[in-house]
Order: structure tokens, then sequence, then C-alpha cells
């Protein structure tokens, strides 16, 4: 059984263990706005993953006129569940602790934190509970208590203001105490106020719609230079004896860890999400139970719903699911959701498109206090208008209804689907094989271009008929199912139920037999299923989410010597920047095992339109047995085979891209 080590994921792990802090009497500290999707329904209260606000109001005595209806403090008083009354700051942590550490020292003293939050490398934390007595039994505990040197302190923390009241009374010219706010200046306000709509919210969801296919390129490739330049500092602080290799890296490759090769693009710019979620409010222009994406941030104050008709990455079979379904909430009686009073039915709409003309769509419903007959009423109603009614124009053929209550975080791959209408499951086909996706499952957003990722994938992977692959996060099992035929074998592993089993039947329906599927945590599962593989020739290719991999799926991964080729892809290179550091990190007590190093990088583009791409990086083993000067000459050899391909690259990239024409709203 592998030992327990702290968690490197959230920070690097130090080279040796740092001196001695002197003791100050520690200060309170404000809570920082959050990071929230413009797309995303729910407000920063509900999410467990951070979602904490934060601004002068934190410093406040709960701000405003008490008992009013317009506190910004007024959902606190309410009878709802909310942890914020239950919230208190822990002080002088010890440096480098990440939110897997503090969760763990926490459940080992007999406590259970509804929500954490660590401030960047800061040495205080917010923790809240899910009642007084949990929130009490914690301060008497953790008060003065020693952990690595460190004499805790805790104390209470004040509730974040609503941000939806907070900028309301902005805009009546008050905070929560009655006084004056400044104002934005009146032009800018007028500018807003004359932009249409429809470019207000393509500006939202599709940042970069107004700019030419090849300068979008052109940011998202330099964007990755950055990570690969920081990344190659980050290596050489972390272990000393690359410093050489890492100087001729440099040398060849403008500063970064490892070549960069040229972008691939989209083969589709527009219309290409098989996926969207559609948010349930108010429109911008004052109509209800709108059906479409959220103009602002939550935390920015804005709930203003506008139309997806005219974004340009949006399917018209999905507008069109988008317009039927909006005219049949609006013959109902229920209201939309409203997360400013908790109160309301309508919240969210997810639809799922495929190649094979299939369509899913999920509806989720807060059921507040219907009864289950209401509520079967409701579904009946729902299906028969999808199926026999005016909604057979949007030609769905997967109807799911999900029950989503007031206070579910912003995931909600755990709430249970409700078969209303048509089949359980759609199907989609990519790389000349099919497969299965459930409501829940991951599926790439863009299809054309996950084929590119996944051709490069391939490429890079260098397998043979012995090789044995390890997919890591490996949802409905793509990556793994479309490499089946080159390998020996091929185990994949995912968190998802739902996507272990729709992995399953993809793999009997393209007639493979050397697959299988593990379903559970990565770090709970990976190790093990490692330990037993005894291939000399095991690569592992990872596609964990946009956090990255857990430290532990890093330690076994290092600690697997006979594991000498890893294929990282990253939807977001910069968060999963620590993951990388890890792997390439000296060995030590804590991290076992040769170390990685970068080989070669590469970005494909998923998200046209978007500021967002997926980064490729081949990592491989460093090899200590062979001598500095075969190795350098090993080095070379690469990056001769790599300037190679580059050369073929770039030729494919400037065919691809040279007929690409500024993206246009998709007008209806």
């Amino acid at each position: 059984m592998a030992e327990a080590v702290p968690d490197i994921s959230d920070t690097p792990v130090p080279l040796k263990d740092p001196e001695p802090e002197p003791q100050s009497e520690p200060q309170p500290h404000p809570e920082p706005e959050p990071t929230v999707d413009p797309t995303q329904n729910d407000p920063p209260v509900s999410e467990d993953n951070g979602g904490e606000g934060g601004g002068e109001e934190e410093g406040g005595e709960g701000g405003g006129e008490e008992g009013s209806n317009s506190s910004v403090y007024r959902y606190i008083k309410e009878d709802l569940f909310t942890s914020e009354i239950y919230k208190v700051e822990i002080q002088n942590l010890p440096r480098f602790i990440g939110f897997n550490d503090l969760k763990k020292f926490l459940n080992k003293h007999g406590l259970n934190p509804h929500k954490i939050k660590i401030v960047g490398r800061q040495t205080f934390a917010f923790v809240t509970f899910k009642n007084q007595e949990e929130r009490d039994r914690a301060m008497k505990l953790v008060h003065g208590m020693q952990w690595k040197g460190k004499v805790l302190s805790v104390r209470l923390a004040k509730p974040k203001a609503d941000p939806i009241v907070r900028k309301r009374k902005q805009d009546e010219g008050t905070q929560g105490g009655g006084q004056p706010v400044p104002k934005r200046p009146a032009e800018e306000q007028d500018a807003e106020d004359e932009t249409p709509l429809s470019e207000q919210i393509a500006r939202a969801v599709t940042p970069l719609w107004k700019i030419p296919y090849e300068e979008q390129l052109r940011r998202k490739e330099q964007e990755v230079e950055t990570v690969l330049q920081n990344l190659a500092r980050e290596i050489g602080n972390n272990n000393k004896a690359m410093l050489p290799w890492l100087f001729v890296q440099k040398e060849k490759n403008k500063n970064m860890c490892c070549p960069l090769e040229p972008i691939r693009p989209s083969p589709q710019q527009t219309e290409y999400r098989n996926k969207c979620e559609f948010v349930i409010g108010i429109g911008a222009d004052g109509e209800d139970k709108t059906v479409g994406f959220r103009l602002g941030k939550y935390k920015g104050g804005s709930c203003a719903v506008v139309s997806p008709a005219d974004t340009v990455h949006t399917p018209k079979s999905a507008i069109r699911v988008v317009q039927a379904f909006q005219r049949y909430i609006r013959t109902t009686p229920y209201a939309v959701y409203s997360p400013e009073t908790y109160e309301g039915h309508w919240r969210q709409l997810t639809v799922r498109t495929s190649r094979t003309n299939q369509i899913m769509a999920m509806v989720f419903f807060n059921p507040q206090k219907l009864s289950e007959e209401e509520l079967g009423s409701l579904k009946k109603s729902l299906g028969q208008y999808f199926t026999e009614g005016d909604g057979r124009e949007s030609r769905i053929t997967s109807l799911h209804f999900v029950r989503m209550g007031q206070r579910t975080s912003a995931g909600t791959e755990d709430l249970p689907c409700e078969l209303v209408a048509g089949d359980e499951w759609i199907h989609e086909e990519l790389l000349g094989l099919k497969f299965r996706i459930s409501p829940h499952s991951f599926f790439q957003t863009n299809t054309p271009a996950a084929e590119v990722l996944y051709s490069a994938v391939g490429e890079w992977a260098q397998l043979d008929q012995e090789s044995t692959v390890l997919d890591v996060c490996c949802g409905t099992g793509t990556i793994g199912i479309s490499l089946a035929k080159r390998v020996k074998k091929v185990i994949g592993i995912e968190l998802c139920q739902e996507a272990v089993e729709d992995a399953k039947v993809n793999a009997k329906a393209n007639n493979l037999t050397n697959v299988e599927f593990h379903c559970g945590k990565a770090e709970d599962i990976f190790p093990t299923v490692l330990n037993a593989v005894v291939s000399p020739n095991v690569t592992a290719i990872v596609d964990p989410p946009r956090a990255g991999l857990h430290s532990k799926v890093i330690l076994a991964i290092r600690r697997a010597e006979h594991l000498k080729r890893l294929v990282y892809v990253a939807c977001n290179a910069k968060a999963a920047k620590n993951n990388f550091v890890d792997l390439c990190r000296a060995p030590s007590n804590r991290v076992r095992g040769s170390p990685f190093r970068p080989v070669r990088a590469m970005a494909v583009d998923l998200f046209p339109q978007t500021m967002h791409c997926e980064t490729i990086l081949l990592f491989e083993r460093v090899d200590y047995s062979a001598n500095a000067n075969t190795d350098a000459n090993n080095a070379n050899d690469t990056n001769s085979a790599i300037a190679n391909t580059e050369a073929n690259t770039a030729d494919s990239a400037n065919a691809n891209t040279a007929n690409c024409t500024e993206p246009q709203n998709t007008q209806n």
C-alpha cells in the first residue's frame, strides 16, 4: 500500500523544510471574490469549490437596514440553509498547505467541514460548517492547536454580501449601510445600454467572435508559449540536475522547456458546441421565463438572460430546442428559480447534439414543495409537448427531467435523471467509431476538433502491439477505444458511473475485447491498477478535469519506473502547471522515482471564438543509467525529429487556416 503523503497538487512541495517563522498576532482577512463562469446558473454562495464572495462588506456588521428585504445579508436570515452563517477563519496555517491537507487535518480531528476556501499561498483559510454545533466545536478544538510548528488561531468570519442585492444598492447609489457609492461614468453606461443585446451576449460567451481566426490561433499559441516558459523556470527551481538540459532547450526553443509545435486549428469554427447549458431567468429585455445565456456574472450582480439565437458557437438544432422549451415554460404556472430569493422552479436547460442528428435535452427543475402528483403531471405534459405538441419541431430524441434543489452546487453530475420521453442516451460518431453518451457522461464539446486532438495523442504515444495504455479520466472511453486496435491492452479509469457504463457499451459496440474500465476516483484506483500492470511497454494518457490530477496519481506515476511515457492532455495548462512541475521534480522522500521531462508540446483549438484551447504535453522518463553525453545526443535526436514534424504540421495548419474568414453571428 502506498504511504500517505501530503498533497502536492495545490502548491509545489518545497525541496527542503522551510525555516520556522516568528509567531505574530494574526489579523482578520477580507475574503476575495470568486471566479465564476458567466454561463453558470448557480450563485457563488452555493458552490462547494470555493465560491466565496467578499469585498468591503466582509469587515462590516451585516451592513444595511436590519430586517429589510433589500439587505445584502437578508439571505442569511431566511428559512433556508446557508453555511455562510457557520463560517470561521483559521489563521496562521503552515506554509504550502493545500485544500486536501487542511481537509484531512480537520477530518483527522473528527471535524466535517462543508466548504473550505484557501486563498492562494496565504496562511489563512475560510471554513464553513453545516450547523452551529459543528462550528463551535471546531473553534474550541482547533484554536490553539499546533500543526507543523504553527499555533492555529480561529475566529468567526463574516458572511459575504449577496452580489445581486449589492449590485442593486450600487445602482440605487447606496451601500448596505446607506453610504453613497461611486457610479460608473454616464458615457460608459450609455454605451453599454446602446449596444445590441446580441453583441453583448456574444462578448460574454464568445469574446473573440469578431477577431479573425488566424489571430485567435496566434493568441492561443502565444498563451501556451508563456506557460512553457514559466514551466522551464519552475522545473529548474525544483530539479537542479535538469539545469544543463534545460539550458539547451531554452536556447533552442525561445526560453521554453521543450519545442512547441504549431497549433492545430478546429475544422469547424462556428456552431461547433455539442453540449450547451442554458440558464432560465428574466430576460435582459424584461421578458419573464427567458432561456439562454447569462449576460454577466452572478458575483457581478447580473442575472439577466439573453437568447442564444445570435451566438456563433451554438448549433441551430440546439437553438430550436431552446425556443420550443421557452414557449412551453411560458404556458406553465411555475416561476423561474431566483438565485437571490431561492424561490421558483425552472433552473436550467442542457442540450446535447450529435452528428447522428440525435438530440438530448435535460430540464433542471426545483420542485420546492410540489407534490409527486403535481410533478408527475408536469413531466407528462412536458413529454407530450415535445413528442406530440408544438415541441415536435425541435426533434428531441432523449428528454430527461432533473430535480435540482435550491442548495445544489454547480456540479450536477450526481443528480438522478428521470427519462420523460425518447431514448435514455444519444450516440456520436468519432474517428469512424460509435459512442453512446448518457446525460452526465463527459464527451468533448467539439467533435471534429476532438478527432484532431485524439489523432495527435495517438501519434505522440508511439504505440505498438505490445503496448498497454492507461487511459486516466477516460470519460466514455473515447481516447482508449480509438487506440485499442493498435495496442495489446487498454485500461480506463473514470469517476462517473454513467460514463463507465457507456465506455463498456462503446467497447463492445466497436468489437473490442482488449479494453477494460474501472469506476472510481483516479487517486484511489490508479496506484493499484498501475502496480498490477506487468507489461514492459506502458504508456499513460491523462485527460483530467480543469484542476488537474490528484497528487496521489502523480506520485504513483513517479514510483512506477516501468512507465516511461506520459501524454498529458490539459484543458487549462496554467491550472495543470503544478502537475507538470511535480512530474519533473527532483526525487525525494516524498516524491520517489526518476523524474519525467517534457519533450514536446502543442495546442489544439477545441474552443473557437474563446481564449480556451487544449494543450498536449509529452513527458518521457529521465534515464539516469545513461551518461550525460548519451542523454544529450538523445535529446538532439528528439529535437531533430520534432523539427521535421513541425515543418509538416505547419504546412497542414496553413492549409487549414488559409481560407478562414471572420466568424459571423448566426441569425435566425
